[in-house]
């Protein structure tokens, strides 16, 4: 209490003193005021403490920087919530926005023209993945969706000279690529029960023409018209009819699946797309300067869509209710989701340094992005993919208890213990009842 009282007293001596001379200014109030509790994940630390840096010499605002690992983030901020700590801004993942939103922990920036005015800049899908019940959550910092890479090497000893464009080529190439003993399975697939495994289906499922669930937010994933059942059946009969997919899929992850093509094991593979960083990297990649990327392919009925996903800052709650804090608040949202002194400056430091990917649009043209991106691969392609990326439909407060059912139900068709039908009947039941009881 002594620490508590001496800590205050001189603050508020130190306050007094600049105002009593006059110039209390952007120093006195960031010795008057609270700092802003800021919380994120912790990636990119360094990138993100230099920049706060430049925002406290900026506006003379102070910031308390906090984070955890991904992996217990989600836990971390929820206890932080409940337990009513002092959070003001915080990243936050697509993923989780109804969830925090319906809680009442995240508050709307709709009242603030100067963080909406930046839409016009960014991707749909991004600005969409920040919207729930219409009403917009963030501002993104990160994006990026799921890419189809081929090994260009493999794929010239087979005779082709360009890579498949629709799901039929991706079995007759590998088809081919089977029969001249390249790989044994080209298209390497993950789907062990992991949270990429969302993003695995839902690209599938969309640059075949489906959805799993329509606008108002009901299951059409069962639907043969309109869902899921073009691209189930697809994987299905590409591991047990063609046999270009390991059966072990179900057991590979995501970051078993990278390392299985970087060995140059397969012709195909799907991963996120910053991964062509560590593909075309000769200390990580054996197939380095082959691994090309190409558009998603497209099924019978779409487009050579895919999913994104999109990672933001967010504004709590009880910032939002504070007025000076909220002003507060919402300067360092612009400065890190917006731009800093008229430039996109942390969407390009996160991306220039370990590859984060963007949804700012100018960014596409900038000389320095695109001079390192051309070490990796193609940013004419990268744009390309990323118009033409889908925000995951099945976003919800009960997106994780589905997301269960829904991921087994997959793969008991994949492994054959299940109908096609079934387990798309057993997901879009397990959805629809969730949904009702929520």
């Amino acid at each position: 209490m002594k620490q508590f009282e001496r800590r205050d007293f001189l603050k508020a001596s130190a306050a007094a003193a600049l105002a009593g001379s006059g110039t209390l200014g952007a120093v006195g109030r960031a010795l008057a005021a609270d700092p802003i509790q800021f919380f994120a994940w912790s990636a990119g630390v360094d990138q993100v403490k230099s920049h706060i840096s430049a925002f406290e010499a900026k506006t003379g605002l102070k910031v308390a920087y906090g984070n955890a690992p991904w992996a217990q983030y989600r836990d971390t901020l929820i206890t932080k919530f409940v337990g009513k700590a002092p959070l003001d801004v915080l990243w936050v993942s697509d993923s989780w926005l109804p969830e925090w939103a319906e809680a009442g922990w995240l508050a709307p920036i709709d009242g603030y023209p100067e963080l909406l005015k930046y839409n016009a800049d960014v991707d749909d899908f991004s600005t969409k993945s920040m919207i729930w019940k219409g009403k917009q959550y963030g501002l993104t910092y990160y994006t990026d969706y799921m890419a189809f890479f081929y090994d260009e090497e493999m794929l010239k000893k087979a005779g082709f000279s360009a890579p498949p464009n629709t799901w039929d080529e991706v079995v007759q190439q590998s088809l081919k690529i089977k029969q001249a003993k390249l790989s044994e399975y080209p298209l390497m697939l993950s789907m062990a029960r992991e949270t990429w495994l969302i993003e695995f289906l839902s690209s599938i499922v969309f640059s075949h023409g489906g959805r799993f669930v329509d606008d108002a937010g009901v299951a059409v994933m069962q639907d043969k018209k309109k869902g899921a059942h073009e691209a189930l059946t697809w994987i299905v009969n590409a591991v047990n009819k063609h046999k270009i997919v390991s059966p072990a899929c179900v057991e590979i992850g995501e970051l078993n699946g990278l390392k299985a093509f970087t060995s140059g094991q397969h012709a195909f593979a799907m991963l996120g797309r910053y991964r062509v960083r560590t593909l075309n990297d000769p200390k990580q990649s054996s197939i380095a300067g082959r691994a090309k990327q190409g558009m998603m392919p497209a099924g019978p009925n779409g487009k050579n869509a895919t999913v994104g996903w999109n990672r933001f800052y967010g504004l709590t709650t009880p910032a939002a209710k504070d007025k000076a804090k909220a002003a507060d608040a919402v300067k360092f949202i612009e400065w890190f989701g917006g731009k800093a002194d008229g430039k996109y400056t942390f969407q390009k430091l996160m991306f220039m340094d370990v590859g984060a990917g963007f949804a700012v649009k100018p960014l596409f043209q900038d000389p320095d992005i695109i001079k390192t991106y051309a070490q990796y691969s193609d940013m004419k392609m990268y744009e390309k993919q990323q118009a033409l990326a889908q925000k995951k439909d099945v976003v919800s407060p009960w997106f994780g208890e589905w997301d269960e059912v829904n991921g087994t139900a997959w793969q008991a068709a994949v492994v054959g213990k299940s109908s096609v039908d079934d387990a798309l009947k057993r997901s879009a039941d397990t959805w629809n009842k969730l949904r009702k009881r929520a």
